[in-house]
């Protein structure tokens, strides 16, 4: 596809593989913290269990940031328009997975359904590193097929909606206006991932138009396939030790 990569991503890369490697370190580290910055603040849920009835604004604020903090989310968001060149495209690709998150996200608050959050959070990180292999095309190095990216990007969504779920059930959300609590909080999520996007884009402009992006390409996506695993080993860990 025109969008993808024509660079195998077992490719021959010796000393740049030297270099992926610190540099997927480095970044790890870095957002330790940052990570685990994506579950629910103390504040936010003292907040959230005080108050009843319905509370656009405040939840509204609450979506926004627990996206745009949200790193599992916007590294995966990222993969996924990583070779998208067309706005129409990127457009149905975000649609998609709005679809999905939000789909599950509500039916998952509604009737109380959450998954252990160590273990949808680590289906995340696992996301974001089937994500870097689509765009290095593994897959089709593999197993000679490419799999259906919009319907992939649609079944991660739900998973990634599944874990706002979880995330919200931990606010103990009063049942007095909960159905719009609960539609202010997506379509904060939505203005969240619409900047995050927005900010994305930008940067990808600029980076595509170097005549280094190609070669760079493969390094990124490599790196984000590090962090998609540290992301999830981290959680993977958390539930051993929980």
């Amino acid at each position: 596809m025109s969008h993808r990569t024509q660079t195998p991503w077992f490719a021959d890369h010796g000393p740049l593989r030297v270099m992926v490697l610190l540099a997927t370190i480095a970044i790890t580290l870095l957002w330790a913290e940052a990570a685990l910055a994506h579950a629910v603040t103390l504040g936010d849920k003292g907040y959230i269990q005080e108050i009843t009835g319905p509370q656009i604004v405040p939840f509204l604020y609450l979506g926004a940031k627990h996206m745009v903090t949200g790193y599992d989310h916007i590294l995966f968001l990222f993969g996924v328009i990583f070779f998208l060149y067309g706005m129409k495209e990127i457009g149905l690709y975000v649609t998609l997975f709005a679809i999905g998150h939000s789909t599950t996200m509500i039916i998952g608050v509604w009737f109380n359904f959450g998954i252990n959050a160590y273990i949808i959070d680590a289906i995340i990180g696992f996301s974001v590193i089937y994500k870097a292999l689509d765009n290095l095309g593994a897959f089709r190095a593999w197993f000679g097929v490419q799999p259906n990216t919009k319907v992939a990007t649609l079944i991660f969504g739900f998973l990634h909606g599944f874990g706002l779920a979880s995330k919200i059930i931990e606010y103990e959300i009063s049942p007095d206006g909960l159905l719009t609590n609960l539609i202010a909080f997506n379509v904060g999520v939505e203005l969240g991932q619409l900047t995050a996007l927005a900010m994305i884009l930008v940067v990808m402009q600029r980076w595509r138009a170097t005549p280094s992006f190609e070669r760079q390409a493969y390094s990124a996506n490599v790196i984000m396939m590090g962090l998609g695993f540290y992301l999830m080993g981290l959680q993977l860990i958390g539930l051993a030790m929980s």
